[in-house]
């Protein structure tokens, strides 16, 4: 543990505790650390869409039903991101960060020893109570890090690890999963998590909380405007991404024709230009909210609708879902830097319900999805995430440019 730090004056906001001391050395190793558990929970979170046909096969279940996998989580994340924010708002951050890597630990061993489908579901649903609680407390630690002028850069790397889970973590999984099973991929995510799990407790400061997240404060921001339109744009765009992207893997296997090798390194190109995106939108987000986030919208809905089109071959799968990845990994980052900028009183409380909105809309988006598969095609899919996104577009273009609260009187 890092010693020789110095303290910072507390907050004017009312309930407010001391920040607590930084990291002797700037902060560097702690963002690292934060990034590497945001990676980790990412790549769990996400792995399955590469995984979808093996475990179906596993399991004899269709596409629809192994895209459980991917609902549960968002389902228990957004009840979880309040609920234990709240429970927890008195506890050290540094601790609960931990505890919640801990317990991700044990939901990736279950998922590699799951003796049937039920178990899967299991550990996703403890995923799901990970990812909401990391997030709430995660998604704001960047400015308790590192001195004020490293913050929009120390943000961007924590949320590279949201793309970084696609272009690296999805395809090495599926990877791993062709050579010796899908069930070796979670044992590698398992040792990945104890590895973060080490980073963070040798890096992090003691890290009490700032302000006293309660129900009170969570009322008083969905009653705000920029809130409630973050919440409507966010209850578009992410469903639209993966209620259609969950589902990429069988559109790639049935449409482009595409073996395990091509689709390992589409998966790979998707994510590598997430990355992309992620730097792309991640200094710019804060000044030109509208024009960054409503672009992203756009180029979403572009790739959607036009993959069932001009993917049915490897080139065009790979255009088009370069241009997907790019625009996607804006996405994150402009939504967080939605609800931070209309309640920037309360950057934990912006983060619990960022979180929620998120994985709420995520899981909606998996579940609809799964639907629209089992009882069409993955291109209808593409087709109905497509259009969706483009309401996604006209409600930022709509909303953008009121997003920060009105000023008292």
């Amino acid at each position: 543990m890092p010693t020789g730090t110095t303290l910072h004056p507390a907050p004017t906001t009312p309930g407010a505790t001391a920040p607590g001391p930084r990291p002797r050395d700037g902060g560097t190793l702690a963002v690292l650390a934060v990034t590497t558990g945001v990676f980790s929970i990412v790549t769990t979170e996400i792995l399955p869409i590469g995984l979808l046909t093996p475990i179906g096969a596993t399991f004899r279940i269709s596409d629809g039903t192994a895209g459980l996998m991917m609902t549960l989580p968002g389902i228990v994340a957004a009840v979880a991101a309040p609920l234990v924010t709240v429970v927890t708002r008195r506890a050290d951050r540094r601790t609960m960060l931990c505890a919640l890597l801990l317990v991700l630990t044990l939901a990736d061993l279950l998922s590699a020893f799951a003796p049937a489908y039920w178990a899967v579901l299991a550990a996703r649903i403890v995923l799901g109570l990970v990812i909401g609680a990391f997030w709430s407390i995660g998604s704001g630690l960047a400015p308790r890090l590192v001195p004020e002028h490293r913050r929009a850069r120390a943000n961007t790397v924590i949320f590279s690890a949201v793309p970084l889970g696609s272009v690296l973590g999805v395809p090495a999984g599926a990877f791993l999963a062709s050579l010796a099973g899908w069930r070796t991929a979670f044992l590698a995510m398992a040792a990945l998590t104890l590895l973060a799990l080490a980073a963070l407790l040798r890096s992090l400061p003691p890290l009490p909380p700032l302000t006293v997240t309660g129900l009170g404060v969570l009322r008083g921001l969905l009653a705000g405007r920029g809130t409630r339109t973050g919440i409507l744009v966010t209850f578009l765009i992410v469903p639209a991404h993966f209620g259609s992207y969950t589902y990429v893997t069988p559109f790639l296997a049935g449409t482009t024709h595409a073996g395990p090798g091509l689709i390992t390194a589409l998966l790979l190109l998707y994510g590598a230009a997430g990355l992309l995106g992620n730097v792309l939108a991640g200094g710019r987000a804060d000044g030109a909210l509208r024009p960054v986030f409503g672009t992203a919208a756009v180029l979403l809905a572009a790739a959607a609708l036009l993959l069932p089109l001009l993917g049915t071959g490897g080139p065009g799968a790979a255009v088009l879902l370069a241009l997907w990845g790019t625009a996607y990994g804006a996405v994150p980052v402009c939504a967080l830097s939605w609800f931070l900028a209309a309640a920037p009183h309360a950057p934990e409380g912006a983060g619990v319900v960022f979180t929620s909105a998120f994985q709420a809309a995520f899981s909606i988006g998996a579940l609809a999805g799964g639907l629209a598969v089992d009882h069409s095609s993955p291109g209808t899919v593409m087709l109905l995430g497509g259009t969706v996104a483009l309401l996604a577009a006209a409600a930022v273009w709509r909303y953008g440019h009121r997003v920060r609260p009105e000023p008292t009187p």
